[in-house]
């Protein structure tokens, strides 16, 4: 497949599935912003909580598709999201944002998951890239003064987790049931770089930049493995390693979103190390491809459990990794990851009855018709993303 044919198939999986779903089926035009759920049959769950991940992540992705594709419908939409959030997810009394509310818009859960905390604002910077609107840029600086002086641990490096409606630490600090109970974790120190990232896009702040460096410092110090490539998922307060798993997932968003960070940032001597990081940790994602394109979840390095199904954003994310890792190295077979991933992609993932992708597919095939189509952690973010990511590389290659 040439790579101007992939920016084509892209581009149309865009505009033609992913972002209509959205616009067509999970609006709510009775309380406003876009419904909480739908079930993995296409039932739509109209009294389903409203999550703010989920509402930061279709600002994001509608804004994004706004600015990069130019277009007024998909800037509306974003324009819908920013709103119902600035009505009902902001809490004008403690600040930062709820983690859920009720189908109505009243709070449901009040806590401050720094995790969703950096969501807005990777967001609310991502709006105001589309549209300019200053009130956006100043939520989201706000936002970043709320997380340093709450979150940051100035003593022993890092951001914790979680904490209650007005900014005390929380005893359960997990993210979902699944994770473990700790106070530091890889992911959510990997969605506040990423944050912290598009922040700095638009706002050239001191402080913002010796935080994002810092970050990036803490990835290249204490989270990836550096005789593994693979990064590490939990930490306690003193950063010793929790957990035995590897996502291959995290892996390949984890190698290209540091790569990211660090051209953002603009520092030749962070850029210089990490560019020699990128091709370790997207390596060792590769450890989960299958031979038909796939990436497997997780694997135990301890217990050798493995959790060989294949959910919908990793992906998306070995679509953008491998790419990026192509650029970065100019090795095709990187190129080959990227094309074997989206044939996966096309013929297991996409649902081409009902739009829309289906949220996992398992080793042997079948599609995932039991968890969400659309939910709380189920969004146009990640394949919205990966499709803007690929148009865009493949429009500066080709100039």
């Amino acid at each position: 497949m040439s790579i101007v044919l992939l920016k084509n198939e892209v581009l149309d999986e865009l505009t033609r599935n992913i972002l209509p779903f959205w616009m067509t089926n999970m609006k709510d035009h009775e309380r406003g912003g876009y419904y909480g759920r739908m079930t993995g049959g296409n039932e739509l769950v109209k009294d389903a909580p409203k999550g703010g991940i989920l509402n930061a992540r279709i600002l994001w992705t509608f804004s994004s598709a706004a600015l990069h594709l130019r277009s007024e419908a998909y800037l509306a939409e974003a324009k819908r999201a920013k709103n119902y959030i600035f009505r009902h997810f902001f809490d004008d009394q403690y600040g930062g944002t709820y983690w859920m509310l009720h189908a109505d818009g009243t709070p449901a859960d009040t806590k401050k998951q720094v995790y969703s905390q950096a969501f807005f604002i990777y967001a609310l910077a991502e709006y105001y890239r589309a549209s300019g609107d200053e009130e956006a840029l100043s939520e989201a600086k706000a936002l970043f003064g709320l997380i340093e002086r709450h979150s940051f641990d100035t003593a022993k490096n890092g951001y914790l987790e979680a904490y209650s409606r007005d900014w005390a630490l929380l005893d359960d600090l997990r993210l979902s049931e699944k994770d473990a109970n700790e106070k530091k974790t890889m992911n959510t120190h990997l969605h506040v770089l990423e944050a912290y990232t598009n922040l700095y896009r638009v706002w050239k702040d001191e402080h913002l930049a010796c935080q994002l460096k810092n970050l990036i410092r803490i990835f290249l110090d204490k989270i990836i493995d550096q005789n593994t490539g693979h990064l590490r998922l939990f930490f306690d307060e003193d950063w010793h390693v929790k957990s035995t798993t590897v996502s291959f997932g995290h892996d390949i968003e984890a190698s290209w979103l540091l790569d990211e960070a660090a051209v953002v940032l603009d520092d030749e001597e962070t850029s210089h190390e990490i560019r020699e990081v990128v091709l370790k940790v997207a390596d060792a994602a590769a450890g989960g491809l299958c031979d038909n394109g796939a990436l497997m979840n997780e694997k135990d390095n301890v217990t050798g459990h493995l959790d060989d199904n294949s959910d919908w954003w990793p992906q998306a994310e070995s679509m953008v990794g491998f790419f990026n890792a192509y650029q970065v190295s100019g090795k095709n077979d990187y190129l080959y990851h990227v094309c074997k991933s989206w044939d996966f992609i096309k013929q297991h993932i996409v649902d081409k009855q009902h739009g829309e992708w289906f949220w996992s597919v398992s080793a042997d095939g079948h599609q995932d018709t039991v968890n969400d189509k659309a939910g709380f952690w189920k969004c146009p973010y990640h394949n919205g993303r990966m499709c803007l990511e690929l148009i865009n590389r493949i429009r500066s290659k080709n100039k």
